[in-house]
């Protein structure tokens, strides 16, 4: 008798009748029922959250033009993700203790003015109460903290984009101040460097006006020195002047008196020619005669005429050397009176020239300071102006929607890009894998419910013992297979949840599905009645240590060699990996890890048969019968 004849009459054996057929029928769908109605109820809850009733109360008074807790009441009951219900405090209050409400978010009265608290340097922080009762739900306390934190995070980040916003006007406000030094740093530079020139002009004037000065002073100095005598000297020609004078009228008179006797002289010989030629003429000489010895009376004259001439010219000369020298000795007499006040005035014109060049040099010197501060002036202002542009290039002063861009990210610095290798999509999709390893381990249990893990006649007949333990597994096996079957059918196309790589999937259910009802099969065969008792117990362990909600590693420290030992660990594992993103090494090892328990369940089913060979006691009056 080979291992599928027995594994074919066990089923025989089972659908005998209409009752039998049905209980066949209900194994197959147990698993069904377990996962797929499961699945149903928890496929997407966080869709359905618009549904639980929320509570929140805006008792914000706000702050000057301001009232943040009336937007964000707003904007929260707008967004629909509860059942928002805008009511008092006190309402708030009891709804949560009774259960009306699942949590209260409460807005205090200074909201506003907390947040709001900044831009007057009087910085408070504003707080949001948040209100729950684990009696309603212990996930209720859980989301409300995530909303909580939601509304606060989106209250800080509109709030922090505001504040950032009027930080960067401030910017904008610095950098125009400071372009409007900049340019008055430029003016300041440029006046900096002309009144640099005319200082460096003026310097050079006094300068050469302290030279100039310097020998103006040294000549008036010699000056001063040369006319000390000059009074004196002034004096005594207007003296020597006078006696000349003096000399020379009374030369002139001499020579007046001189001239005066020469112009007689002259008359007289005139009267004598004409008395002569009358007498000439009376005598009775001829005219021609008489005109004769005239010529020669005139030729005789002609010395004396010419010395009246002379004298004449004499006399005019003497009267103008005397007219000249009267002049001489009065502007010498003038000269003398006016020495004493022009050597006074030299006198006072050298103090003062070397007043004056005293006053040059310290105005030079001065100069020479006033040059070296106007040259510091001018490098200062040069570097201000320089300064000045360079640090208006390191001011921001962003645009309007640059600078809504950079203060939203002030705000909300870092966002998360999520770049997940694989996603479930739906909470139900997220505990698929779980709940269809655990269906499949609690259909293998049912399974030898009716099952007979081993059959008696074919030990009775001496069959292999190993041929006994997979017939006696086939039979359970073809059922697995057909529990899983209709297991992803319903689950993926009833409930929807969605597969990756179904043919996948479904290869390594029915692996599991084979895994599994052989170590069911084994307990069961090995240790009779309380095969089913330890059946339940690795239940219960794979249950807490397979990791099928929270990840395994959360689990306590005492559990991790059940992670690593148990079977379900592998076919959690196995499943999320074709439900979401594909095979991988870690697949193959989990189809390794079912292997190898698929080869060791059957091979200690082969030992309960070869050890139920002998009959015992025991065996014929077992002390538990279930």
């Amino acid at each position: 008798m080979t291992s599928f004849r027995i594994a074919v009459n066990e089923l025989r054996r089972l659908t005998a009748g209409t009752l039998p057929k049905l209980a066949i029928v209900a194994l197959v769908l147990v698993p069904l029922l377990y996962a797929s109605f499961y699945l149903y109820a928890n496929y997407d809850p966080y869709a359905r959250l618009s549904k639980l009733p929320a509570a929140i109360v805006n008792a914000d008074t706000g702050s000057g033009d301001r009232n943040v807790g009336h937007e964000v009441t707003g904007e929260v009951v707008k967004s629909g993700t509860f059942g928002w219900h805008e009511t008092s405090a006190d309402e708030a209050q009891q709804g949560v203790e009774n259960g009306k409400y699942s949590f209260a978010i409460t807005i205090p009265k200074d909201f506003s003015a907390a947040l709001l608290s900044s831009g007057n340097f009087a910085p408070e922080q504003a707080t949001i109460r948040l209100t729950t009762n684990d009696a309603n739900n212990y996930l209720s306390h859980t989301i409300a903290n995530q909303v909580a934190e939601q509304i606060r995070g989106t209250i800080a980040e509109k709030v922090g984009a505001e504040a950032a916003n009027r930080f960067l006007i401030g910017f904008s406000t610095i950098y125009g101040k400071t372009q409007e030094a900049a340019d008055g740093a430029a003016k300041l530079a440029g006046g900096a460097a002309q009144l640099q020139s005319g200082q460096q002009q003026l310097a050079d004037g006094a300068a050469r006006l302290a030279a100039g000065s310097s020998s103006l002073a040294s000549g008036l100095n010699t000056l001063k020195t040369s006319t000390s005598s000059l009074p004196a000297d002034t004096k005594k020609l207007a003296d020597g002047a006078a006696q000349v004078s003096a000399g020379n009228a009374q030369v002139a008179a001499v020579g007046a008196t001189l001239a005066n006797g020469s112009t007689d002289l002259q008359n007289t010989l005139n009267n004598v020619n004409d008395q002569l030629a009358q007498r000439l003429r009376d005598s009775g000489l001829p005219e021609a005669q008489v005109q004769q010895v005239l010529s020669v009376l005139k030729d005789l004259r002609s010395p004396v005429d010419q010395a009246n001439a002379r004298v004449q010219s004499a006399s005019a000369q003497l009267n103008q050397l005397a007219s000249g020298a009267s002049q001489v000795a009065t502007g010498a007499a003038t000269l003398a009176a006016s020495a004493p006040q022009l050597t006074n005035g030299i006198a006072q014109a050298s103090d003062g020239a070397n007043s004056l060049s005293t006053g040059a040099a310290k105005l030079d010197d001065g100069q020479k300071t006033a040059l070296t501060g106007s040259t510091d002036l001018a490098n200062g202002a040069s570097q201000l102006r320089d300064g000045l542009r360079e640090g208006l290039n390191q001011i921001p002063n962003p645009n309007d929607p640059t600078r809504t861009a950079t203060a939203d990210t002030i705000a909300d610095p870092v966002t998360v890009d999520n770049a997940g290798v694989a996603s479930a999509g739906t909470y139900g999709a997220g505990l698929a894998p779980f709940f269809i390893a655990l269906a499949t381990w609690i259909g293998a249990f049912v399974l030898f419910l009716l099952l007979r893990p081993l059959s008696t006649r074919a030990i009775a007949a001496g069959i292999s013992p190993l041929r006994v333990a997979i017939g006696g597994w086939l039979a359970a096996a073809a059922l697995g297979v057909a529990q899983v079957l209709v297991l992803f059918g319903a689950v993926t196309w009833l409930v929807g949840i969605h597969v990756a790589h179904p043919w996948g999937a479904i290869g390594f259910a029915v692996l599991a599905s084979f895994t599994f009802t052989a170590i069911v099969h084994a307990l069961n065969a090995m240790f009779g009645a309380v095969g089913k008792f330890l059946g339940l117990v690795l239940l219960v362990l794979q249950l807490v240590s397979a990791g099928g909600t929270f990840p395994w590693q959360t689990l306590p420290d005492a559990l991790y060699p059940l992670h690593v030992v148990l079977p379900m660990s592998y076919v959690v594992d196995g499943f999320r990996h074709l439900f979401y993103t594909g095979a991988s090494l870690r697949s193959l090892a989990d189809i390794g890890v079912l292997c190898a328990y698929l080869v060791a369940a059957i091979a200690v089913s082969a030992l309960a048969a070869r050890k139920q060979r002998v009959w015992t006691v025991s065996k014929l009056q077992p002390e538990l019968n279930l």
